[in-house]
């Protein structure tokens, strides 16, 4: 049987002979028998909860009811009620009990998530049946990202052909679930209820159907080869559509390598490098100047996209007492006055501080809501790191739950000062928790022709689904050419960068970020963050407590180095975010990985026919073709 299901296409077969019939009609006359063995004893209860079994002749009417309570088998039977209800109690507290775990534990109780892993019950489970094949967005089975192949000796394994450059995405049966385990484990929901099979319905067995994706095989593999021996995260969308086309994170892992649970267990522990951890969704970082992308959308909103400025090279104070705030180069770089669209060209920062306080905290706040961002009235409630796995389009809970980024957030309540609003406006302070993936939305926003964001999508053949409409489509115009001068414009920040790309014929828009961050020292043995031993004491020197305290490196801190990109600018097919921790200066790190990756789709036919298509019919490169059968897996493992 499961060599059947290894050579037979995704197909599903016709609900004929089905041998599961039997045993689920089985299963449901017993239901129903327990089911009706409950009805009768609650209706038992209830019709002899008051009943005394007293008998006439034993007992004479006229006695006191103290009495007669007192006689006959009426104390025996109060008795035998109580132990049928304690009895009922306890076989529905075993019952939930059984269906708490069975069902609900691990979508719910983190603890069980975190230890599911150990329990070889679960790992023989997934391991009882073959899971389908997971097809990049040609749907061509040579290209196939996830399938079975057999070695000489008959066995059957699964195959990663972009092992490291996927694991992130797919996920190991340790730990949170990945795409695998939520699209072909028992937890998607997959297998069919038994009134089904004893109804004869044509079963689709999700578990067994392949999944074509929308990740670029080739995109997926050169934002790896593009981060490679860096530690940071490229995010690639299709902002008409929503579909992922590349997601990476590095440093990475193998598939294959965790398959042993010590190798699992170190890759934990390093907290330098996090491998295990999906940089471009679940990480914080402060995104600099990247973020006046969505100060500029909101002042845009707000009717405020004409209001000018002054640079000055005294600096810009947001209040009495609070720190000046100038640009990189300090007093010797000053733009004079000047407007939004120069503003962003040259990346100002005292243009977007001074934006960000005329907009007040309600306007950043609407803005930030319409691309996904959590608006929170004080800096606890915007640390707590809620995952969102609403931002997707899916087709199961369990797909969005282990795609879910983490929320990035900024602050917006009444104890927002100006100054705090000031740092907002160009990326620093309280809008210091922003993810890549994020950061890619709000890029998109802006690539989207009719201004809207669309909800991102890993599952190819899902009809594309709108989060919010953010802006009027003549808006989103606007900004498109605001963010093209960037990368084509005389005083661009990412202009000497992109000059291959728009010598190829691509017009891009983008914007550039830089920002840094105090980081822990890490121990370069184990990857963990070095400690010190601290003890506090009170006046008289007695000691109040002992603990280890994270040692900060505030005298080096990191530099990290952003680019959102979009491409073409005529009809965006690419919105993209680009983080390298450490990176410097985002033009010097960020932006010519970018560029690459804009160099790469052009190469892989993804602008060529842009400006044929129908406005509400985005090109969609290297289509596949029909549904294919799956060839036989080859004697010998394909290297």
């Amino acid at each position: 049987m499961t060599l059947f299901l290894l050579f037979q296409s995704a197909a599903p077969a016709p609900s004929v002979n089905v041998p599961e019939r039997f045993p689920a009609i089985l299963t449901l006359i017993y239901l129903a028998g327990l089911a009706l063995l409950a009805l009768l004893l609650l209706v038992s209860l209830f019709r002899n909860r008051r009943r005394g079994v007293i008998t006439p002749l034993a007992v004479a009417e006229d006695l006191p009811k103290e009495v007669k309570r007192r006689l006959g088998s009426t104390s025996t039977n109060r008795g035998l009620r109580a132990l049928r209800w304690a009895f009922v109690l306890l076989a529905f507290g075993v019952f939930g009990f059984h269906i708490y775990w069975a069902h609900y534990a691990a979508e719910n109780n983190e603890k069980f998530q975190e230890l599911s892993y150990k329990d070889l019950r679960n790992r023989r489970l997934s391991e009882s049946t073959l899971r389908g094949w997971l097809l990049d967005r040609s749907g061509k089975l040579e290209n196939a990202l996830a399938l079975y192949r057999r070695d000489s000796s008959g066995n059957i394994y699964r195959d990663y052909p972009m092992d490291q450059a996927m694991a992130q995405i797919f996920g190991s049966d340790r730990g949170d679930p990945g795409l695998e385990r939520a699209l072909f484990g028992t937890q998607s929901g997959a297998l069919p209820e038994a009134l089904e099979v004893a109804e004869g319905h044509t079963i689709n067995i999700k578990g067994n159907t392949d999944v074509r994706l929308t990740i670029d095989r080739d995109l997926q593999q050169a934002a790896m080869d593009q981060l490679k021996g860096k530690h940071g995260a490229v995010v690639v969308l299709n902002p008409q559509t929503g579909e992922v086309l590349a997601l990476y994170s590095e440093p990475s892992y193998s598939l294959k390598e965790v398959e042993d649970e010590a190798t699992w267990i170190r890759l934990e522990a390093n907290q330098r490098d996090r491998p295990l951890v999906s940089r471009a969704l679940g990480a914080y970082y402060i995104p600099g100047s990247t973020f006046k992308t969505v100060t500029m959308t909101a002042a845009f909103l707000a009717g405020e996209q004409n209001t000018q400025f002054t640079c000055s090279s005294g600096g810009y104070y947001a209040a009495p007492g609070a720190n000046v705030i100038m640009d990189d180069g300090g007093p010797g770089e000053v733009h004079g006055r000047i407007g939004i669209d120069t503003a962003f060209e040259v990346s100002c920062n005292q243009y977007f501080a001074q934006m960000g306080v005329k907009l007040g905290a309600e306007r950043l706040k609407v803005a930030a809501q319409l691309l996904g961002i959590g608006t929170y009235d004080t800096a606890v409630e915007a640390l707590r790191g809620r995952k969102e796995p609403e931002i997707w389009n899916a087709s199961s809970d369990a797909v969005k739950r282990a795609l879910a980024p983490r929320e990035a957030t900024i602050v917006t309540g009444k104890g927002v000062t100006k100054y705090d609003l000031a740092l907002m406006g160009y990326g620093q302070g309280y809008a210091g928790q922003m993810t890549p993936f994020q950061m890619a939305l709000a890029a998109a926003a802006i690539a989207n022709m009719d201004g809207r964001l669309m909800k991102p999508k890993i599952e190819f053949d899902r009809p594309p689904e709108m989060f919010k409409q953010v802006m009027p489509a003549q808006t989103a115009a606007t900004l498109r050419g605001i963010m093209g001068r960037v990368t084509g414009g005389d005083r661009g920040t990412a202009r000497g960068v992109f000059a291959p790309v728009q010598a190829a014929g691509v017009n891009t828009g983008g914007k550039t970020g830089t920002a840094q961050k105090i980081v822990p020292v890490y121990d370069p043995k184990t990857g963990e963050p070095k400690t010190r031993h601290r003890v506090e004491k009170d006046n008289k020197g007695n000691i109040i407590r002992e603990y280890e305290e994270t040692i900060m490196d505030e005298e080096h801190p990191r530099v990290d180095a952003w680019f959102l990109c979009i491409a073409p600018l005529e009809r965006p097919q690419l919105a993209i975010a680009v983080i390298v921790e450490g990176g410097g200066y985002g033009s010097k790190s960020a932006a010519p990985i970018a560029a690459a990756l804009v160099l790469k789709a052009k190469d892989l036919g993804y602008f060529g026919a842009v400006r044929s298509q129908p406005a509400n019919q985005p090109p969609s490169p290297r289509q596949a073709p029909t549904q294919q059968r799956r060839p036989r897996p080859a004697a010998t493992p394909t290297p």
